[in-house]
């Protein structure tokens, strides 16, 4: 096992949960989404088959979780081929040192992620003075420190294929951080979606708690350019996804899906870009 394996030195429990926590749904047979306090976790692969990967790894302090649901699901003394992360901020990696060490299992993620994943570079702290609620507001508390997963990191394939999942590409869509990432199905166009966009206005804390689902763009608090972050969105409502399960909300498919994103598209400003916030006034330097 790598002795340099370590969270970011903020590492902490955050309080923060929804009526969604603790709550599965299984979007097709082989795409489990399951809600660790406010963000969502993902398992590709059949029940029982010993053959399955992880999408990202929830909150801090979340493995004994993520354990009990993947031993439910697959069996027990299973483990993923792998773990895939959508980006590293503190929602998606939460657990990723805890299950690496108990699992011994290789992490994947796009190069330019790769910075805030093996101890080098901090992600920019959260735009507390950003439009929004109280999520938006107390995000000041949210971890931002890399994690070192040393020599268990490894950049995801250049050609687009995604490790254990023949099936599946990976699509660069930055804006919430550089090197974002999300997955796509193209037999049955469904698609993991992370933080390009979501399913609820996570910077609203009532919204969260009831998980009123409604599309928007990704968290305000941490997404530090816009510009990239609507030709990400415009990118995914290309391909015409069926299903999408995206890192914060309920998954949304079909009509409801299609005209949402054509809707997130067509008024990307109204509804997912801030009024005001730091990185909004950056953007606009």
């Amino acid at each position: 096992m790598d002795p340099q394996l370590s969270n970011g030195e903020d590492y902490k429990y955050i309080m923060a949960t929804s009526i969604g926590s603790g709550k599965g749904i299984e979007v097709l047979p082989d795409l489990y989404c399951h809600t660790i306090q406010i963000v969502n976790i993902v398992l590709v692969g059949h029940p029982n088959s010993r053959d399955f990967v992880l999408i990202d790894t929830g909150m801090p302090y979340s493995a004994e979780k993520i354990l009990a649901v993947v031993e439910e699901r697959f069996g027990v003394d299973s483990r993923p081929k792998a773990i895939i992360l959508t980006h590293g901020h503190f929602d998606h990696v939460g657990a990723v040192i805890e299950l690496v060490k108990h699992w011994d299992v290789p992490v994947y993620a796009h190069e330019l992620e790769l910075p805030f994943l093996t101890g080098v570079s901090s992600y920019p702290d959260p735009d507390t003075s950003v439009e929004g609620g109280m999520i938006a507001k107390m995000s000041s508390i949210f971890p931002t420190d890399p994690v070192q997963l040393g020599s268990h990191i490894k950049s995801l394939p250049s050609d687009g294929s995604v490790p254990f999942l023949p099936e599946f590409t990976w699509i660069h869509t930055p804006g919430h951080s550089p090197g974002h990432v999300s997955l796509f199905r193209q037999k049955d166009r469904a698609l993991i979606a992370g933080d390009a966009f979501v399913t609820v206005k996570q910077e609203y804390l009532y919204k969260v708690l009831t998980q009123e689902q409604e599309i928007s763009g990704p968290p305000r608090y941490l997404t530090t350019d816009w510009d990239a972050a609507l030709e990400s969105v415009i990118k995914l409502e290309a391909l015409q996804p069926t299903v999408a399960i995206t890192g914060h909300g309920l998954p949304m498919e079909k009509e409801l899906l299609a005209n949402s994103l054509k809707k997130l598209v067509d008024d990307f400003e109204r509804i997912a870009v801030p009024d005001y916030g730091e990185f909004v006034d950056q953007d606009s330097d």
